[in-house]
């Protein structure tokens, strides 16, 4: 077999390969000779068919066969040969030998990236930390009783923590849209049920009330005619209705499943939930800045296979979510691959850097990490046994989990050769992340508006 490589732009390579027609010949007589001895054709006893004619009736059947095996088997013959690593399918195209003769066949792709990961030693994280105090654990306890509440009908204005029962019905433009009413709605201010422009609009209103309140839909609403747009929603209120919390006793730590130790277990049980999220979140916090680095200390110049299969797989990702949001108001929707294109950049970027660590670092999946993290998902299981056992008779669902925990051994790599400054904060702050950078964002508006307010008065 004779191999010839030819590098064009980038990553691209093509292949032409000679294979001899012996090769061909001998596998189709080989299969002929079987065939005769089989097959049952009109005039002529069993096994005794002339091969004359076995070949003219099967022989360009079984030649075309024959050539799509040995064109598979002498490419990936060529490629160990040649040492080189494909990054996607090929491109075949059978040059000659369709019918007699030497085979021989051009395959173009792109290789896989050669390139040396960055070096991590320099890289500066901060790792964030946070204590469980007591207060915390009050305020879980807090929460608890909020979701046990039950309410009693009030006469008063409704404020913060109430529940109201409305009636609404909500215009843009003076026109109505899809899902723009609502009748004995239940409401509870605060609950973050409804936007929280609309909850506190509800505020003060007594039953038998009605108030406009309006609400601007977020530009990247998935109804296009609406988003971007301010509604005027006419809202009654039927009923205030205000809540009696249960008591913070023994009974609050049987209501929700502690059947030992009361409350004092319930507080027990608080903190070590709570100190175990702190880890999870400090290690989400900590992955995150890795793969930032990672990914912009790695310049690699990607296959444009590997990322066109990643965008593939983004938008297929994108459709699944948008069906389960909008039903089918999604068919069709147009998802433009080159929106994709940086995020599958830098997925693929990150698969190429984290693969060669493995690799060069001779990075294990560590077996008793693994069991551990089953446990862990079996634990919020309704039937804990069920899902270990799903696991355990099948082998795909077992490497997936297998794959993500080297993902954080990984991780774990990488922040051991780090520069790793540890960083306090408050347990708000550091597991509810988007929530504590939103409230700061709506802290700094209305500075900005106060500080404006005072320029203009002072002007």
């Amino acid at each position: 077999m004779q191999v010839t490589v030819e590098t064009a732009e980038g990553l691209e390579r093509k292949i032409r390969v000679q294979v001899p027609a012996a090769r061909v010949d001998d596998e189709v007589q080989k299969r002929l000779k079987q065939m005769a001895g089989n097959i049952r054709l009109d005039g002529f006893r069993p096994g005794k068919v002339p091969m004359k004619v076995v070949e003219q009736r099967y022989g360009g059947q079984v030649r075309q066969e024959v050539l799509n095996e040995v064109v598979q088997q002498s490419y990936g013959e060529a490629l160990q040969q040649e040492e080189l690593q494909p990054a996607g399918a090929p491109s075949l195209n059978l040059v000659q030998g369709m019918s007699e003769g030497d085979v021989e066949f051009e395959a173009s792709f792109e290789v896989m990236p050669e390139f040396q990961v960055a070096e991590v030693t320099g890289m500066k994280l901060e790792r964030p930390t946070a204590e469980v105090t007591d207060a915390d654990i009050d305020n879980v306890l807090e929460d608890l009783r909020k979701q046990r509440a039950t309410y009693n009908e009030a006469d008063k204005a409704a404020e913060e923590g109430d529940q109201v029962v409305i009636d609404f019905h909500g215009t843009v433009d003076g026109e109505a849209f899809e899902g723009n009413q609502g009748e004995d709605t239940p409401v509870t201010i605060g609950g973050n049920q409804m936007p929280p422009e609309f909850e506190e609009g509800l505020k003060g209103l007594r039953a038998g009330e009605t108030r406009d309140i309006e609400y601007t839909f977020p530009e990247n609403f998935p109804t296009e005619s609406i988003a971007g747009k301010t509604a005027v929603f006419r809202t009654t209120v039927k009923s205030v209705q205000e809540p009696e919390y249960p008591p913070l006793d023994d009974s609050l730590a049987e209501a929700v499943g502690v059947q030992e130790g009361g409350l004092e277990a319930l507080r027990n049980l608080i903190r070590t939930n709570l100190e175990r999220e702190v880890g999870r979140a400090q290690h989400a916090r900590l992955k995150e800045q890795v793969t930032d680095g990672l990914a912009k200390a790695n310049d690699i110049e990607l296959p444009r296979a590997l990322v066109d299969g990643e965008i593939e797989a983004l938008q297929q990702q994108m459709r699944q979510r948008l069906q389960q949001q909008m039903g089918d108001q999604a068919e069709g929707m147009d998802l433009p691959a080159d929106i994709f294109e940086e995020q599958a950049r830098r997925r693929v970027t990150l698969g190429l850097v984290m693969n060669r660590l493995i690799a060069d670092n001779n990075i294990q999946v560590d077996q008793d990490r693994v069991r551990e993290r089953l446990q862990e998902m079996a634990s919020g299981h309704h039937n804990p046994q069920e899902l270990i056992q799903q696991y355990a008779q099948n082998r795909e669902m077992m490497q997936s989990l297998e794959v993500n925990v080297l993902e954080d051994q990984v991780i774990d790599w990488v922040v051991e050769q780090a520069q790793v400054e540890d960083k306090p904060t408050d347990l708000e702050t550091l597991l509810n992340p988007q929530q504590a950078q939103g409230e700061a964002d709506q802290a700094a508006d209305a500075e900005g508006d106060a500080s404006t307010d005072e320029a203009n008065k002072e002007g």
